[in-house]
């Protein structure tokens, strides 16, 4: 009787295990930074693996099941990653640096397979107008890059000086 139900709670983790995989595998910069062909490919993948964890079974409780499958490996997951170091550095990697004091780190940026426009880009959406001034630029694991610069901070000093001095005015 509740055969077809661990047959989809085992898929369901199956597949939940290979998508992890494969972001891992092919680079987490493809979390934060998504175009247009990476929205398309995401949702085309989750449309290919739904019938691999419900398999034949398309009715309400099966897709309930897949879903708290989901959920519950996902938790758990979090969870070990939360207290095992050195797992949650093999999934989620570790930071990379890719500019030092103004220079861009060509190996890591070959690495992580960003483009100099990419980095360029980043760098102008944290304010900074040219990657000399950056201290640092690090690719975050969660896919993200932080950009510190002293340019940057002077920028934001400015800006919170002139929103308080608007939030002020009401007062």
């Amino acid at each position: 009787m509740f055969q077809p139900y661990l047959e989809i709670i085992g898929r369901s983790i199956i597949v939940y295990l290979f998508i992890i995989v494969g972001i891992r595998v092919f680079g987490k910069k493809e979390l934060s930074q998504l175009s247009i062909t990476d929205l398309v490919f995401i949702l085309l993948i989750s449309n290919s693996v739904q019938n691999a964890m419900v398999g034949p079974d398309n009715t309400l409780i099966g897709g309930i099941i897949a879903a708290m499958s989901l959920f519950l490996v996902n938790f758990l997951f979090k969870q070990i990653l939360f207290k095992e170091k050195k797992i949650s550095a093999f999934i989620q990697g570790s930071p990379v640096m890719l500019i030092h004091n103004g220079k861009i780190l060509e190996e890591n940026l070959k690495l992580e397979k960003i483009t100099h426009e990419e980095l360029s880009a980043v760098v102008r959406e944290h304010g900074v107008e040219k990657i000399e001034d950056v201290n640092l630029a690090i690719l975050e694991v969660d896919g993200n890059i932080s950009i510190l610069s002293d340019n940057f901070h002077k920028s934001s000093k400015r800006k919170r000086r002139i929103h308080k001095s608007f939030t002020g005015m009401g007062h």
